[in-house]
């Protein structure tokens, strides 16, 4: 009798599990990040990053009230993406003019979302444009991984950290 209900527990928790996975439409995630200066985050994810401009969403303030995202504050988010594909992950950039925050100096110095990483095949392009417009390279970095692939940590320009992780 254990083994029956054993057998029948495992089969409910598996099933179960396939079934959360199974209610997602998409199997990307859209990122939002709420960002001191809207260009200047642009053109760091577009002419450092690589990722480029996709689409925005212009949500007018009934919408932001509604929907709890704001308060009632209009916003305009503005989409970047690695690759135009409706498979690939979404970063979305929206400012409201906040003061720009001081910088972390690891991401253990508070809760949240702290870092994204970027897997890229080779490393020598971005870290050409990171030194031509004299982005930090944070911790001794780029340093070599036990795989063999290189890592790369620099941080946005709000303080966000940026992992890069490629031949």
């Amino acid at each position: 009798m254990k083994t029956h209900y054993l057998f029948y527990l495992i089969l409910v928790l598996t099933f179960s599990t396939i079934r959360a996975q199974d209610d997602y439409e998409n199997l990307t995630v859209s990122i939002g990040v709420v960002v001191s200066d809207l260009e200047a985050s642009i053109k760091f994810y577009t002419n450092i990053m690589g990722m480029e401009e996709t689409g925005e969403l212009d949500l007018d303030s009934s919408f932001g009230k509604a929907s709890g995202l704001t308060g009632g504050r209009p916003l305009l988010v503005k989409i970047l993406k690695l690759k135009n594909s409706p498979d690939a992950t979404e970063y979305k950039l929206v400012s409201f003019g906040n003061d720009k925050k001081g910088f972390d100096k690891h991401i253990q110095d508070q809760n949240g979302m702290q870092y994204t990483t970027f897997f890229i095949k080779s490393t020598a392009d971005i870290i050409k444009r990171i030194r031509e417009n004299n982005i930090e390279f944070l911790g001794d970095t780029p340093i070599k991984l036990p795989n063999g692939k290189t890592f790369i940590l620099i941080q946005d320009p709000d303080g966000v950290f940026i992992e890069i992780i490629g031949n």
